[in-house]
């Protein structure tokens, strides 16, 4: 028979013998006002519950040498019920002794709730007496009660889920197996209940207070299940996020920790995606310092206390998977700084962005379907240096104020087409907060603005100028960043992005942070950066901003504001690293780009090739083309001074053909020169209104002529008198022929038109503008006459002789050396004809050399030069 039941007695017993029972058919507790004695039909429970008082183990007991004290109170499996069950079962009658049919689970003492306090206090418990045989039992033992855990969350968790530190959310959140079955624990702030439902099997879990509920259900596994959370007045069915495995895979993380993840777009960032089975967005970021990291939106009203991702690893990166998250959500990262305190940060990842002044990340995933695969399959049949390369740089949001990319895309493609320019050149497009940095503080690296519509909107606009037949460049913008505290600038509480070194860090020019290209991490952020708009956005090249303020230690620094190189040098050779990485890595992924930098100093190689080294010990930088911008700083310097001075400033229009071949270059007329103060390219040129047009379409055409791609700022083709201005935009209404002087702007117009066309049906212009093979002087000293007189040749030897006369006098029968096999010119521009606003002084017939030695060859010709003019001859 199996032992009764130990109670809790009013007064200590001593322990029955063995042997004085042997004649009682059934033995008791010692006789108590506080105990009953046991009735015949108590019932048996039908579903294991807690006893009011501490629980009894059943047969078969194990050998008792010592008291034993009573067990304390289990955690109990939570009572499964169908969905269409009532939840709470029927409460049977409570026995004063347990019934032998439903023990007690066993449980550690490390997991035991403490023991409630019975009503009467227990004094020393009585041992248990040994029981008697009984044979109806003898041959079915009980199995051993397995034991169970407490399903709860200790303090420890919870105070770091509380408090947002916690670095493995999912190790103690979702379901987990344990001793008893399964632990289900959810973290719901502000819900009133939570349910656990798996198929057709519901169980509430407990309240565990500030948001927790937990549960143990008797299950052999984990199943899959979703949570039913109560609010007030509402009742969801959710996912639960931490029931997911990490949707970041090992090798994602590998190349990460190596900094070397060349699609890092697709690992970190917002991405919607199946997972799973269950669609949403995974949310990954890079905070290593961060002591946790939470998510905040607008599908948690932003409050991401219930939302705190994972630590990955060593690698810093952090990851959530939120299970029915789509497009067009906002969101932010909570970072729990090193110190302890909360910064909200926009995600540096983030492919989409609000429209600033608003700051926050939006989930984004691209739909568009590209229609340039004809442009992309060309684009690399000649590189940049061996091609027509004409560019117009144009600010879109001011080109035409208040349109869309869309509707740019209705305009832009037209008018450039039919200027003629190979390439359009976009200022910054990445998002930035700040509208009058015309996009050079960049904090969204991976966003178009959203000031002018949608990522695939651009994507838009990009793609009809590549069926216009025009090729897209973009500046791009990796020395440096703002300080605004929602994005980069010590993004998880330490410097993380920018340099450690205070020196190092702060830009001493703009008041911004310059990037860290010693962190592996943060080189990889850049480099990815760059390899993500040209395969993302298809854009045919990037013009790399402030690249001498990267390269230089001491740029624009004092002595002792800088610390030199590991060699003693100025050199940053972290910079110089990244630099040619970037460029090695944008080349072999994507062929027929072109990267260009904006480099203002004599820095070698900076267009050499990156295993190319150079006399100062470094290899290349890897650029294809390099901004010339000794050459635009000496030609504006000269073109400013008046006619009768220019003789005393000859040199600054021949000087840059001493290094002309040193780089692969590009003569910027930029967006620079034309603001604060510098004055609009027209206004720069000396005289009256006649004159300073003469001077400005001279000046082009001289500088289509000179070895060198070309760069004009919108706004200066049609010889716009103001400043530009990106509240503004460029002057139209001087071209609206009721203007009256629309004629005169109209004919600057009709000039880059013209000089486009020749220019790209003129390989002479450009198929060698890198090679010294392809220039010769017939005069650069004509330093009192003003005058300027070269040949450019193709590969095929036919030349193109150009001729300024940047005086405004008429210059008869001027006599020009030629070359002897050359039987006559023709006049195949002229910038002084009628059409273009000038006097009309041309050379309409063909013209023939002379047998007459000069400028040092055998024959030479006589044209009429007219006034501040330049007159391009082809063989007749």
């Amino acid at each position: 028979m199996p032992p009764a039941p130990v109670t809790a007695p009013a007064q200590a017993q001593p322990p029955t013998p063995a042997n004085a029972s042997e004649s009682t058919a059934s033995p008791t507790t010692a006789p108590s006002s506080a105990t009953p004695p046991a009735s015949a039909d108590t019932p048996k429970l039908t579903e294991p519950r807690t006893p009011a008082t501490a629980p009894t183990l059943q047969t078969p007991p194990p050998p008792l040498t010592e008291p034993v004290l009573p067990a304390a109170p289990t955690a109990t499996p939570v009572p499964l019920t169908t969905a269409a069950d009532t939840p709470e079962p029927a409460t049977p009658p409570t026995p004063t002794t347990a019934p032998t049919s439903a023990p007690a689970p066993l449980t550690t003492a490390a997991d035991t709730p403490k023991a409630a306090t019975p009503a009467t206090p227990p004094t020393t418990p009585t041992p248990l007496t040994p029981p008697a045989k009984t044979p109806e039992l003898a041959t079915q033992p009980t199995p051993p009660p397995t034991p169970t855990i407490s399903p709860a969350l200790d303090a420890a968790d919870r105070d770091r889920l509380l408090h947002g530190t916690h670095h493995a959310p999912h190790s103690v959140l979702g379901a987990h197996q344990v001793p008893g079955g399964v632990a289900f624990r959810a973290f719901r702030p502000f819900a009133l209940g939570v349910a656990v439902v798996a198929g057709q099997l519901k169980a509430e879990l407990h309240d565990d207070g500030d948001g927790f509920f937990s549960g143990l259900l008797p299950l052999q596994g984990v199943p899959e299940y979703k949570l039913l959370v109560a609010y007030d007045g509402a009742v969801q069915e959710v996912e639960d996020a931490y029931r997911f495995l990490p949707a970041l895979g090992d090798l994602d993380l590998h190349l990460i920790g190596e900094g070397r993840h060349e699609e890092l777009w697709q690992a970190l960032g917002a991405r919607t995606m199946t997972h799973q089975g269950v669609t949403g967005t995974r949310f990954t970021v890079w905070a290593p310092d961060a002591q946790g990291v939470r998510l905040a939106g607008t599908f948690n009203f932003w409050d991401g206390t219930g939302a705190p991702l994972r630590s990955l690893g060593g690698t810093g990166v952090w990851e959530l998977f939120m299970p029915g998250v789509g497009e067009g959500e906002l969101y932010k990262f909570e970072i729990t700084r090193p110190d302890g305190s909360k910064t909200m940060r926009a995600d540096p990842m983030a492919r989409r962005t609000e429209v600033p002044p608003a700051t926050s990340s939006i989930v984004h995933a691209s739909h568009y379907e590209w229609n340039d695969a004809e442009w992309l399959a060309q684009r690399a049949e000649l590189p940049a240096h061996k091609a027509p390369l004409s560019i117009y740089e144009l600010h879109l949001a001011s080109w035409r104020p208040g349109l869309t990319y869309r509707q740019l895309a209705e305009q832009l493609p037209a008018y450039v087409k039919d200027l003629g320019f190979t390439h359009v050149e976009m200022m910054p497009v990445a998002e930035h907060p700040y509208g009058g940095s015309w996009g050079y503080q960049v904090t969204g690296f991976y966003a178009p603005t959203a000031r002018l519509g949608t990522p695939d909107d651009f994507k838009f606009l990009v793609d009809a100028l590549h069926q216009a037949g025009i090729g897209v460049l973009m500046d791009w913008v990796p020395a440096h960043f703002p300080r605004d505290d929602w994005a980069l600038a010590e993004f998880d509480g330490r410097p993380l992005y920018e340099h450690e070194d205070p020196l190092r860090a702060a830009h001493p020019d703009w008041g911004t942070l310059e990037f860290d290209f010693g962190r592996r991490e943060v080189r990889n952020f850049l480099v990815a950066n760059a390899v993500y708009w040209c395969e993302e956005f298809h854009i045919d090249g990037l013009r790399v901003d402030a690249v001498a303020s990267m390269l230089y230690l001491d740029y624009s620094r004092e002595p002792g504001q800088w610390t030199p190189n590991e060699h003693g040098g100025r050199e940053n050779l972290d910079a110089v690293a990244f630099l040619q990485e970037m460029n090695a890595t944008v080349y072999r992924r994507v062929p027929g780009v072109v990267t260009i930098a904006e480099e203002s100093t004599a820095w070698d190689g900076v267009t050499r090739a990156t295993h190319h080294i150079g006399p100062g010990g470094f290899g290349g930088l890897g650029f294809g083309l390099k901004w010339n911008m000794g050459w635009m700083h000496d030609s504006l310097d000269y073109m400013s001074h008046e006619p009768v001075h220019r003789k005393h400033h000859h040199g600054e229009m021949t000087f840059s053909m001493v290094y002309a071949y040193s780089e692969n270059y590009v003569l910027p007329i930029s967006h620079d020169e034309v603001v604060h103060g510098k004055r609009s390219l027209v206004s720069k040129m000396p005289g009256d209104w006649w004159q300073q047009r003469a001077n400005l379409r001279a000046y082009l055409a001289f500088m289509w002529a000179h070895p060198g791609k070309q760069l004009l700022f919108m706004g200066q083709e049609f010889a716009q008198g103001a400043e530009w201005s990106e509240t503004n935009g460029p002057d139209w209404w001087l071209l609206d022929p009721s203007y009256g002087a629309e004629a005169d702007h109209r004919g600057v117009r009709d000039l880059v038109r013209d000089l486009n066309a020749v220019y790209r049906h003129t390989p002479a212009l450009w198929q060698l503008d890198t090679d010294p093979s392809g220039f010769q002087w017939i005069t650069g000293d004509a330093a009192e006459d003003n005058v300027f007189a070269f040949l450019r040749y193709d590969t095929d030897g036919s030349p193109l002789l150009a001729v300024s006369n940047l005086s405004p006098v008429v210059r008869h029968d001027y006599r020009l050396g030629t070359p002897e096999d050359i039987p006559a010119w023709h006049e195949t521009l002229n910038t002084d004809t009628a059409r273009y606003g000038g006097s009309d002084i041309t050379n309409p017939d063909p013209i023939k050399p002379e047998p007459q030695p000069w400028h040092g060859r055998p024959t030479s010709i006589r044209v009429t030069l007219p006034p501040l003019a330049t007159v391009w001859l082809r063989p007749a």
